[in-house]
């Protein structure tokens, strides 16, 4: 498969690691991609100012940080009123073991890397975030992007997405963003 060479260099993008080593590799990574604004943040009470004044189009965060982690800080993003809440985020982490995967998952994150990174890995996260983008969910427990990455356009089942269903209860207020949309169009993963 080819990998599709993309123009980055109007993107803003967010590199929230605590690791100041681990941070310079991820900014070398990202600027060769072509992101000429690289913003740089070394927790997540760092990030969620620059993530107010400089409203990213990528946040790359570290899992395991002091102060707010990356799951907290993802769960602030997603929760947040802001159109910002659905900017793609990934999830850099050392930790590989399924349920930490999962619970990256189940917060919100768009994409996860374990590390080590690889400059083709993350190119290819990113380049996933930007040419396939998933539809975002809203239930009374999640917000975030479709954590199914494949759509079934053949399956007609009562529990198919964007079928509308009276479940008796309003989980959005009309002051609420509003979710994404369902379509038919089947979604693969670049990775």
């Amino acid at each position: 498969m080819d990998t599709p060479n993309l123009q980055l260099s109007g993107l803003r993008v967010l590199i929230v690691e605590d690791n100041l080593h681990m941070r310079s590799i991820l900014r070398a990574m990202v600027a060769g991609f072509g992101f000429a604004q690289v913003y740089e943040a070394d927790d997540g009470a760092d990030a969620l100012e620059c993530i107010a004044s400089h409203d990213p189009d990528l946040v790359i965060v570290d899992w395991l940080m002091p102060i707010i982690n990356g799951a907290e800080l993802t769960k602030r993003i997603r929760t947040s009123s802001e159109p910002g809440c659905f900017v793609p985020i990934i999830a850099v982490t050392a930790h590989s073991e399924k349920r930490r995967i999962i619970e990256a998952r189940d917060k919100g994150i768009t994409e996860i890397m374990c590390k080590p990174v690889s400059p083709k890995g993350l190119y290819l996260r990113v380049v996933n975030c930007i040419l396939h983008p998933r539809d975002f969910i809203r239930t009374k427990t999640f917000f975030g992007p479709d954590r199914r990455r494949f759509q079934n356009p053949a399956f007609n089942g009562e529990e198919r997405r964007g079928i509308k269903v009276d479940d008796g209860y309003a989980l959005d207020d009309q002051n609420d963003l509003p979710q994404s949309h369902a379509d038919d169009t089947p979604r693969e993963s670049v990775a």
